[in-house]
């Protein structure tokens, strides 16, 4: 049953996509484009339904094993608790997205372009963390950078949307390279790509090897989650629909990185200086995105320097080896931050400006969507009831036990920061005076349905952290994870003395919003700070040298195709003989 269940959480979004393809492009559904809405949506909740019955079937036997040859070793696929519990996220989302899709693109040309996008997305993330085989969670990987590119650039008439779409997948193909050498590595050393293998064996690869893999890992997961040095990438990819931005740029793909390190941590958790490197990744993502999101006045924009600091929250927790909080913060964070970018999504399609300065009192006129937004505000700010709060601290938790304090003070000072711009975004949006001159109308019902279901979800999914350890621990025997029921997380949270210090720090966040005014001489060093942080810390000149440097590569490698049809062919023979004579070489043909 498990086997059919990993196929269609795989293989029906693929189907969906191929459908939509060919049917949205019959006259019908130019005349008819509700067709082309009532099939992605139905699709995406196919594969979200048959993820969700994949939960009991989890363990960590191979469900599916098809070998290909001693090149390419055999495609295997593993219904784990880690990859499991990320299909649910992304398929589940992906179809909360795509419902939302409904009302958010109205009007819209080439429905069947996105809806094909956004549905072949989703059976890659699927297939990327049910992949059992590190080069086919490579081939994943790789679907799913270049998904997240042609749907930034969805607006191709835009040049900001295709300059966007442009340096996130080459900035995301540093990661791709780093994945890709890891597993060449592997491969080299034990003779096939199965992880299983490699978590199995990792104690017998040279420690060199072993290091270059690790920092390998790192590169990838930093590259793909937008963490420092290569954060810059993700705020331009807003200019993506912001169905999209909810569910590739806050829900999924991002959290591709999070999920390698805490997939390969017991491969790498004893390689001198990589969980320190770790826990910095995550410690300066963490602190620096907090300050950009502070003085952002682009919503989507805030959202998303907001994702940043909340991925660096899960980076640090692997990098403390708190896999169970790290993990199940990804888990929140995915519902509260796809709850704030759909509600901010609302907001946009309603008043038409992403700036926060042209909004301000719209709460009067979309109360609902104040709410939900309301609530997914008090989960990102960590505070009690919402699901936020039980897993940050967690994380935080975590790093108190086995991190160092330097860095666990570091965190507690970003929960404070993070309390600070989330109600700055809030009050701007929804209370004070409104700047919007326009009739503003809340959201419509494919909007509320999604708006509804993860509100409930952000109030509520706290409960499963209980189940959600005893998933991890009995699939995952390599990461040695101790089962722990709810009520004894709970009551380990509200007894533990740190708890009242972070919660003080964050009142004392929310406390400086209200005093802002009065700190004007504050306010201008943390602007300038603020503009620092803006324009990348510097890093995002490394990032432009990266994009110019790949431009100029493939400048000069497009004077190989002559247009000549002889040579074209003439080339690709001569590569196959190539390769082949060295296949046949070393014996592994």
């Amino acid at each position: 049953m498990a086997t059919w269940l990993v196929w269609l959480t795989i293989g029906l979004p693929w189907l969906g996509a191929l459908v939509v393809w060919l049917v949205c492009n019959l006259p019908v559904a130019d005349e008819h484009p509700r067709w082309q809405h009532g099939l992605a949506a139905g699709f995406s909740v196919a594969a979200g339904l048959a993820a969700l019955a994949l939960l009991p079937f989890a363990g960590d036997a191979i469900v599916t094993q098809i070998p290909l040859g001693p090149i390419f070793g055999s495609f295997t696929l593993v219904a784990d608790g880690l990859g499991v519990s990320l299909a649910v996220i992304a398929t589940v989302i992906g179809s909360l997205a795509v419902i939302f899709s409904i009302d958010y693109m109205h009007g819209e040309a080439q429905l069947n372009r996105y809806y094909a996008l956004v549905l072949l997305f989703i059976g890659a993330m699927a297939g990327l963390v049910l992949s059992g085989s590190l080069l086919f969670l490579f081939f994943f990987w790789e679907i799913t950078a270049f998904c997240s590119y042609a749907l930034i650039s969805f607006h191709n008439d835009d040049p900001k949307a295709v300059a966007g779409g442009i340096k996130a997948l080459i900035v995301t193909q540093l990661g791709g390279v780093g994945l890709l050498a890891g597993a060449l590595l592997v491969y080299a050393y034990l003779g096939n790509y199965q992880i299983n293998t490699l978590l199995a064996q990792a104690q017998t690869l040279p420690t060199a090897a072993l290091s270059l893999a690790a920092f390998g890992c790192l590169a990838a997961a930093a590259a793909k989650s937008a963490q420092v040095p290569f954060q810059t990438w993700l705020p331009d990819a807003m200019e993506a629909p912001t169905p999209v931005s909810a569910l590739i740029h806050a829900a999924t793909m991002v959290n591709a990185g999070v999920y390698l390190l805490a997939r390969f941590y017991p491969v790498f958790a004893a390689v001198p200086g990589w969980k320190t490197a770790v826990l910095t990744v995550g410690l300066l993502s963490a602190l620096l995105a907090a300050v950009m999101a502070l003085v952002a006045t682009d919503l989507k924009r805030a959202l998303a320097y907001s994702t940043i600091s909340q991925l660096g929250y899960m980076v640090y927790a692997v990098g403390v080896g708190g896999i169970f909080a790290s993990q199940f913060h990804l888990f929140s964070h995915a519902i509260f931050k796809a709850l704030l970018f759909l509600g901010a999504g609302a907001v946009i399609h309603a008043v038409g400006t992403r700036d926060m300065r042209q909004m301000g009192g719209l709460g009067r006129s979309m109360p609902f969507v104040r709410v939900v937004f309301m609530i997914g505000a008090l989960a990102l700010a960590g505070l009690p009831i919402a699901n936020g709060f039980f897993s940050k601290e967690w994380v935080l938790e975590a790093g108190l036990r086995d991190g160092p304090r330097w860095a666990y003070i570091g965190m507690v000072l970003g929960a404070g920061l993070t309390a600070l711009y989330t109600l700055r975004m809030v009050t701007m949006v929804f209370y004070g005076e409104t700047a919007v001159t326009k009739r503003i109308h809340d959201a419509p019902t494919a909007m509320r349905i999604s708006l509804g279901l993860l509100a409930a979800a952000a109030l509520t999914t706290w409960l499963l952290a209980g189940p959600f350890s005893k998933l991890l621990a009995d699939s995952l025997p390599y990461h040695h994870l101790a089962v722990a029921q709810t009520p004894q997380l709970v009551l380990d949270i509200i007894s533990a003395p740190a708890t009242g210090i972070v919660l003080g720090v964050i009142a004392l966040g929310l406390a400086v919003w209200w005093q802002w005014n009065r700190l004007a001489g504050s306010r201008r060093s943390l602007q300038l700070l603020g503009d620092f942080a803006a324009a990348g810390l510097g890093f995002e000149w490394l990032n432009q040298q990266i994009i110019k440097g790949t431009r100029r590569s493939a400048a000069i490698l497009s004077q190989t195709q002559t247009g000549q049809l002889n040579w074209n062919v003439a080339g690709i023979v001569g590569g196959f003989i190539f390769i082949l004579t060295i296949l046949i070489g070393s014996g592994q043909w």
